[in-house]
């Protein structure tokens, strides 16, 4: 992006920090509108940088470790790119749940506070793929394709200049899983939907995960675990969990198993 002196500023780095940041400012305005304190949303953000960031890069390096076996001290780069937000949410996930235990509050509350955050922070960071050259998917003629230089091809894929630009897929979807997360947010705040909690971030894992495994189908660089493409199994995962989850709730009129329930 820029260098001053010493200092290097890259876009994957400023990309993440606009992400990390619009995801705090909107949580926590998202939590007054549930009168949950702002102030506790900020520190549930500390909790969640903490568990996401080196949730997704030790995805990342797991399923590359062949690569990072033979350079150690690549494995902190994270400046180069190489994060998996399958990872991150994992990572976040469960120091949102350490952090709702600690502060004696409801996980699933402060879940549905922040899941249009992390949507939005998703569709931002993605796009730190496009400075990258990296995330893209296999070569394509259509019009909106995405010109990829030399060094950053696949060698099965050397011979050629376009490529689908998966990141913009994955980032669109993610402004539309966003854009369904407000409209249900604020029609259940104004009381005209009525949710029980945990619901809007079961809503967010089943239509990113709907999202993410088609658009992994397209990709090159796909993290792998023999035949199978990780994100894919993942995905389908999520799918299932938070179908389940969705049914619990409102087929056979559960609540979900809570870390502890507010003012316990």
């Amino acid at each position: 992006m820029f260098q001053l002196g010493p200092l290097t500023v890259r876009w994957y780095g400023f990309l993440i920090a606009s992400a990390v940041l619009t995801g705090v400012l909107l949580s926590q305005f998202l939590a007054k509108r549930r009168h949950i304190d702002p102030e506790l949303v900020g520190d549930l953000a500390i909790w969640l940088v903490i568990g996401a960031i080196p949730g997704a890069r030790a995805y990342y390096v797991l399923f590359n470790w062949e690569t990072y076996a033979q350079h150690p001290d690549q494995i902190i780069a994270i400046w180069r790119g190489g994060i998996a937000i399958h990872g991150a949410l994992l990572g976040g996930t469960i120091a949102a749940g350490i952090f709702a235990k600690l502060n004696r509050v409801s996980f699933w509350q402060l879940m549905d506070v922040v899941a249009p955050a992390f949507i939005l922070g998703q569709a931002i960071g993605r796009w730190g793929n496009f400075f990258n050259s990296e995330a893209f998917g296999a070569p394509t003629d259509l019009p909106w394709k995405l010109y990829i230089p030399p060094d950053s091809r696949p060698w099965a894929y050397r011979d050629f200049e376009y490529f689908h630009p998966t990141f913009l897929y994955e980032s669109l979807w993610d402004f539309g899983v966003f854009a369904l997360l407000i409209v249900l947010f604020f029609r259940s705040t104004n009381g005209k939907l009525s949710f029980k909690p945990g619901t809007l971030f079961l809503i967010y894992l089943v239509s990113y995960s709907l999202g993410r495994f088609w658009i992994e189908g397209l990709r090159t660089d796909s993290l792998m675990l023999g035949p199978l493409r990780m994100a894919q199994v993942v995905s389908l995962l999520g799918i299932i969990l938070g179908t389940a989850g969705l049914v619990w709730l409102y087929r056979f009129d559960r609540s979900l198993p809570d870390v502890v329930k507010s003012g316990e």
